[in-house]
């Protein structure tokens, strides 16, 4: 049974619209592992980064739809918008406003809920994690990614 669900995501005008990130994100009762590399003018890639956020770093995790919020944007626009107690951590991710604004296309949307679901789940409390860090947690399925 996996325990992640990935929700693949892009994030547009970053470095004052020079580049453009594309990635995938895990999200677990555990916390979220992001995966990403950037492309600047869509051409030149910085390489694969891999950032893994345990839920305690996690201040809210929202999926927005919009300005307004309304059925016909969420056919055009969904976000899924983590803030962070850590600043540290925060400064490792390709931010805005404080915030990883990260773009889920249309067809993926449903997988976005059940990801937001899983993540604030009791499946795993903080009392009965295992004594590993987050990066433990997925090294099976990261592993598979990167052959």
């Amino acid at each position: 049974m996996q325990s992640f669900i990935s929700v693949p995501f892009k994030i547009d005008s970053m470095h004052g619209g020079l580049s453009t990130v594309e990635g995938l994100a895990k999200f677990s009762p555990a916390g979220i592992v992001l995966e990403f590399e950037a492309k600047i003018f869509g051409l030149m890639q910085t390489g694969l980064k891999e950032v893994r956020i345990s839920k305690a770093d996690i201040m809210d995790v929202i999926l927005k739809n919009g300005v307004f919020n309304s059925k016909i944007e969420r056919i055009f626009s969904t976000k899924i918008e983590i803030r962070l107690n850590n600043f540290t951590k925060l400064n490792e991710l390709p931010y805005q406003d404080g915030k990883v604004s990260l773009k889920v296309k249309r067809n993926d949307r449903e997988r976005a809920e059940t990801a937001l679901l899983l993540l604030n789940s009791d499946a795993i409390s903080e009392n009965q994690l295992p004594l590993t860090s987050v990066n433990e947690l997925f090294v099976d399925e990261t592993k598979k990614l990167t052959k």
